[in-house]
C-alpha cells in the first residue's frame, strides 16, 4: 500500500502574502509532501486584492488566526507539519502545543509569552504599529523604508525594494499589541504550552541579522522549552535578516528544514 504524503501547512507572518511561500510549496511537493499555504483570515487570493481590501484584515488577533488555521487542519486527511515565519512561527508553536501538528518549524518566530529580551532593533521594527494605540483595531501597511529596516536590512537595497513591491500587504495591528503586552498579563493569546512532553518535534530558526525578531529573542523562546521532554532544536543563519524565507537565499533555509524533518522520520 502506498503511504499518503504528509500534509504541510505554511503560515505567513505580518505584512507578507501567503503567495510568497510558493517556491517552498513546490519544493516540498517535489520532496513528497502535500503542502498548502493558506492566508490569514481576511487575506484575499493575491497581493493586489489584499492591498485593495485592507479593511478585511483589521482587528484580527492571534486567537483569530490560530482558529483559522485550526479549521484548515481539521480539513486535512492527517495531522500536518506546520511551518511558520514571524508571527506565523508563533502560530505554528501554538498549534504544536495544542496537539494539532505532527511537527513544527518556527522561523524568526514572533515573541511568545515568557520571552524577556527586547532589543532596540525589535522595538524600532514594531513602531509603525505600536506607536499609535488606535492601530490595534486597524490594518497597517509598511513603507518601503520601514520594510528595508525590518525585513531587508541584510540585503542589497534593490532586492529589498523588489520584495517589498512583490509581496507586502497590510497587516492587522492587534497581534503586535497582544504579543508586546503578553508578559504583563496573566493570560495572553501569545502564550504557548512550552512544557508539553507529548508534542511533536520543534525546530526554531533565527537570523543573526534579523531586526524584527533578533536572534536573542528566538533563542529565548527556544530556552523556554527546556522543561519539555519533547525534541526542540535550534538553528541560526548568522548573516540573514527577517526576509530569509523569501529572498534570494530561501533555498538554503528550506533545505535545512527538509533535512531536519527527515531526521525526525517525517
Amino acid at each position: 500500500m502506498t503511504k499518503s504524503p504528509i500534509p504541510v501547512v505554511f503560515i505567513h507572518g505580518l505584512w507578507i502574502h501567503s503567495d510568497a511561500w510558493q517556491e517552498w510549496v513546490e519544493l516540498y511537493r517535489a520532496a513528497g509532501y502535500d503542502p498548502t499555504a493558506p492566508g490569514w483570515p481576511g487575506d484575499s487570493s493575491d497581493v493586489e486584492r489584499t492591498r485593495n481590501n485592507a479593511a478585511a484584515l483589521a482587528n484580527k488577533g492571534i486567537d483569530d488566526i490560530t482558529r483559522h488555521y485550526t479549521k484548515v487542519i481539521d480539513g486535512l486527511a492527517a495531522k500536518p507539519i506546520v511551518i511558520g515565519h514571524s508571527f506565523g512561527g508563533l502560530i505554528a508553536q501554538k498549534l504544536l502545543g495544542e496537539g494539532r501538528a505532527a511537527a513544527a518549524v518556527a522561523i524568526d518566530p514572533g515573541q511568545i509569552k515568557g520571552v524577556r529580551p527586547l532589543p532596540f532593533a525589535q522595538i524600532r521594527s514594531g513602531l509603525p504599529v505600536l506607536s499609535k494605540p488606535s492601530n490595534k483595531k486597524k490594518a497597517v501597511s509598511l513603507t518601503k523604508k520601514q520594510f528595508r529596516y525590518g525585513f531587508g536590512n541584510a540585503l542589497a537595497e534593490a532586492e529589498s525594494a523588489e520584495l517589498f513591491d512583490k509581496w507586502t500587504i497590510p497587516g492587522p495591528g492587534r497581534p503586535l499589541f497582544e504579543a508586546s503586552a503578553a508578559n504583563f498579563k496573566k493570560t495572553s493569546p501569545a502564550a504557548v504550552d512550552t512544557r508539553r512532553d507529548d508534542r511533536g518535534p520543534l525546530l526554531i530558526i533565527a537570523g543573526g541579522r534579523d531586526h524584527t525578531v533578533p536572534e536573542v529573542v528566538a533563542k529565548a523562546a527556544y530556552k523556554l522549552y527546556a522543561d519539555s521532554g519533547a525534541i526542540t532544536d535550534f538553528h541560526v543563519f548568522p548573516d540573514r535578516g527577517h526576509s530569509l524565507v523569501l529572498d534570494h537565499g530561501w533555498r538554503e533555509v528550506a533545505d535545512v528544514t527538509l533535512d531536519w524533518l527527515r531526521g525526525q522520520g517525517l
